[in-house]
């Protein structure tokens, strides 16, 4: 184990030696394309970094358009929607007037036909008023009677106007 420990001078020199001679003939011989191979693989780097470079602004540029594309659309989208809320506000106007002008008008014959009704109803109440009276004048002509028996006649008459 101290063999290992012990420096040997001479041992030193020859292996300084022989790295220096392994060094130099290394460098002879292998530094020329060592060095092309780095000069390779820094440009195929350096061109694979201008190229993501070049996609990213591709990617970038393309990445505004579609959001510029989008917000146009969105704006489109939200002038048509207005558009559309406008025409469905002025269908609903128009159709509420509408009906409000078709109720008006039922309302109106409605209103026209009960007038009706009751100017009939009242001149076949005066008609039939008026035969009664002219029935009753009639009676209480063909035969004289007393005040007694004209005020039972009249009041039988009422009766029966009450009874129908």
């Amino acid at each position: 184990m101290e063999k290992l420990l012990t420096v040997n001078p001479g041992l030193l020199f020859w292996t300084i030696v022989n790295f220096l001679v392994f060094l130099s003939v290394f460098i002879l011989l292998f530094k020329k394309p060592i060095l092309d191979a780095l000069k390779n693989r820094e440009l195929y780097i350096t061109e694979k970094i201008e190229s993501a470079e070049s996609k990213l602004i591709m990617a970038e540029e393309k990445l505004s358009e579609a959001e510029a594309r989008i917000t146009n659309a969105t704006r489109e989208v939200n002038v048509m929607m207005a558009h559309e809320r406008e025409n469905a506000a002025d269908l609903i106007n128009k159709a509420k007037q509408e009906a409000d002008k078709v109720r008006q008008e039922k309302l109106d014959n409605a209103v026209r036909e009960i007038k009706i009704s009751q100017e009939k109803a009242f001149q076949q109440l005066k008609q039939e008023i008026a035969s009664m009276v002219v029935l009753a004048t009639e009676k209480v002509i063909s035969e004289k009677l007393t005040s007694e028996k004209d005020f039972e006649l009249i009041n039988n008459q009422i009766e029966k106007l009450s009874k129908n």
